[in-house]
């Protein structure tokens, strides 16, 4: 029976004794889990919980010092799970697959080993071409975020950030609708006399979907806008509610936001950016004081007058309009976060031991090759190298040049 684990000042903590023999079949792969350096995100891709597993599972864990602290999680629980603690990001950085939550600096990515493999999002609206070049570089595999599908092709990364994001709005919604940050003195629904909330959601996906839950759920009035009917008739089934739903065109939604005390813009982009539908024109039409929360800005968002802002300084008023557009909402809730985060890629990363590389899940797990946008020197995603003015290669080529 191993002793208690404890923290030595002059070694730092102690690692748990590691299993004597691991499952056949699996392969010895090093994880890298550096600290995230922006104030911003405080989320970690993978719980002690996880960890453990990993690890009964033959596998190496490096994490940095202080990686979960900002989602409650000590450097002793990922130890006392089986996890190495490093104490530089150079040492997590240089592991076969490195996992984070913000896509790597330049800096960090020369770091990385060469010819490793990177998951992490790409934030498409922060990235420049110098991003592409420098993982081209070093010949990594990088996969995105919000890129990649499951196996019956659903976006499950996605689905679990605008779970949360969706159910996370509307209460940010009546922070700023409150009197204490001097919104328009509202609560968020409605009381017995008293006019209801009007809310209007620009989209009908998953993060409409939780947004509109929790709005009808306090009582407010909503109006959700999105293109394609049969999302509309999803989501009016999924609440099981007749709710006011419309495609978006230029008289209806602009007569709506004019009405509007809270507008959401959850539009997501299906090939790209997203396109503006909410232009400028529009947002100095509503009532002074509303406010606009732009879920999509990571990708650009769907609202003309939006642009990304932090955690540390989230709004800025425009027309006398309250704006927020932080990227990662899901990391107000960064422990929840987490969780959803490490149930999505714990297995996916046992899966990856089983046939022994990053690069065997791209050549054998179509729906893994699909967050695929770097590959060994050469990018392989065409929008990417539109936007960018870059050569790519088609991956599909390339993995068929290697039989």
């Amino acid at each position: 029976m191993s002793s208690k684990v404890g923290i030595v000042p002059a070694a730092g903590l102690v690692t748990k004794e590691a299993p004597l023999a691991t499952k056949k079949g699996k392969h010895q792969i090093t994880i890298g889990i550096p600290r995230e350096r922006s104030t911003s995100e405080k989320r970690v891709v993978l719980t002690p919980e996880s960890i453990g597993l990993l690890t009964n599972n033959g596998l190496t864990v490096l994490v940095e010092t202080g990686a979960g602290l900002a989602a409650k999680f000590t450097d002793q629980h990922f130890s006392d799970a089986g996890a190495k603690i490093v104490y530089s990001a150079k040492e997590a950085l240089e592991a076969e697959l490195v996992l984070k939550i913000d896509p790597p600096s330049l800096e960090e990515i020369e770091d990385m080993s060469m010819g490793s493999c990177l998951i992490s999002a790409l934030q498409l609206a922060r990235q420049s071409s110098d991003f592409i070049h420098k993982l081209n570089e070093k010949k990594i595999t990088a996969l995105a975020f919000e890129f990649l599908e499951d196996k019956v092709g659903g976006m499950p990364v996605v689905r679990a950030m605008s779970e949360i994001a969706g159910s996370t709005v509307m209460l940010i919604a009546a922070e700023y609708l409150s009197s204490v940050n001097d919104g328009k003195g509202l609560i968020l629904g409605g009381v017995t006399g008293v006019p209801p909330t009007q809310v209007v959601i620009i989209g009908a996906g998953t993060v409409a979907e939780y947004a509109a839950r929790t709005a009808l759920g306090l009582g407010a009035n909503i109006k959700i806008f999105d293109n394609h009917i049969y999302k509309l008739r999803r989501i009016k089934q999924l609440l099981g509610q007749q709710v006011h739903t419309s495609t978006i065109d230029n008289f209806n939604l602009n007569q709506a936001l004019s009405e509007a005390d809270v507008v959401i813009g959850a539009l997501r982009a299906e090939k790209g950016r997203n396109k503006i539908v909410v232009t400028e024109e529009m947002v100095a039409n509503m009532i002074h004081g509303s406010i606009i929360i732009d879920v999509g800005i990571d990708q650009g968002g769907c609202i003309e007058t939006a642009r990304p802002t932090t955690h540390e300084n989230p709004t800025y008023l425009k027309h006398g309009i309250i704006h927020y557009a932080v990227p990662n909402i899901a990391s107000r809730v960064a422990h929840t976060g987490s969780y959803s985060l490490s149930n999505i890629f714990t297995p996916i990363i046992l899966q990856m031991a089983e046939v022994g590389s990053a690069e065997e899940m791209v050549f054998n797990y179509r729906w893994f090759l699909k967050g695929v946008y770097t590959y060994r020197g050469s990018l392989t995603n065409a929008y990417l190298a539109r936007k960018f003015n870059i050569p790519h290669k088609e991956l599909q080529l390339l993995l068929a040049a290697r039989y």
